[in-house]
């Protein structure tokens, strides 16, 4: 008989691979899964989490982007900018991704759930794509949203060039009581060192 242990293991093993297959289709950045749950487990602990807690989160954020599995490809790998009705299909990888946690009982995937629905929600509103505002948005949105733009930032993608960390710390600590939760924008300037930690080595 499987301990619990065992079974969790095994469940964090399962969640880890179907984020995976997530980016696959953009490019098997494996990398990108990481270094979300690192930035997420620095911003978690420095929030004061427990230890589960912090688990429950990062585990989530790396399932943040498992909805593009039900993007048509072709708008994945998309070089130039996307037209209005591109972008209108690009946002529903945000419910797409709820859609396919939904109902689980582990409270990884429940986590998972909120995070997929909830991580380009903005803390004034203006995000998408049920323009929740403040602490509307579970702590795991808000943790993964700060999380998502410096990885987004700082790394190069199809569609553009990345910026210096500094460049992109700066970006996000303007826009703390605008687009982030302020608290956990201050928590990611305290963090900063083990950010960057995390970004050496899960290059």
């Amino acid at each position: 008989m499987f301990s619990s242990d065992t079974a969790q293991k095994e469940m964090l093993d399962a969640a880890l691979r179907m984020a995976v297959i997530a980016e696959y289709r953009e490019g098997n950045n494996a990398n990108h899964i990481e270094r979300m749950r690192g930035y997420a487990q620095a911003l978690a602990r420095g929030l004061g989490l427990t230890n589960r807690e912090v688990q429950i989160i990062a585990t989530a954020c790396q399932l943040h982007d498992i909805g593009k599995v039900g993007i048509p490809e072709a708008l994945l790998l998309k070089t130039g900018d996307f037209t209005p009705k591109e972008w209108e299909i690009i946002k529903r990888h945000t419910i797409v991704g709820a859609d396919l946690l939904k109902g689980s009982v582990s409270p990884f995937l429940q986590a998972g759930e909120a995070v997929c629905l909830t991580h380009h929600e903005r803390w004034d509103g203006s995000g998408y794509p049920n323009a929740l505002r403040g602490e509307d948005i579970p702590l795991g949105g808000r943790i993964c949203a700060v999380a998502d733009v410096f990885d987004a930032l700082t790394t190069p993608r199809l569609y553009k060039k990345e910026i210096s960390v500094e460049d992109a710390r700066r970006l996000i600590v303007d826009a703390g009581g605008n687009l982030f939760d302020p608290k956990i924008v201050e928590i990611f300037n305290e963090v900063f060192d083990e950010i960057l930690k995390v970004r050496k080595t899960r290059s």
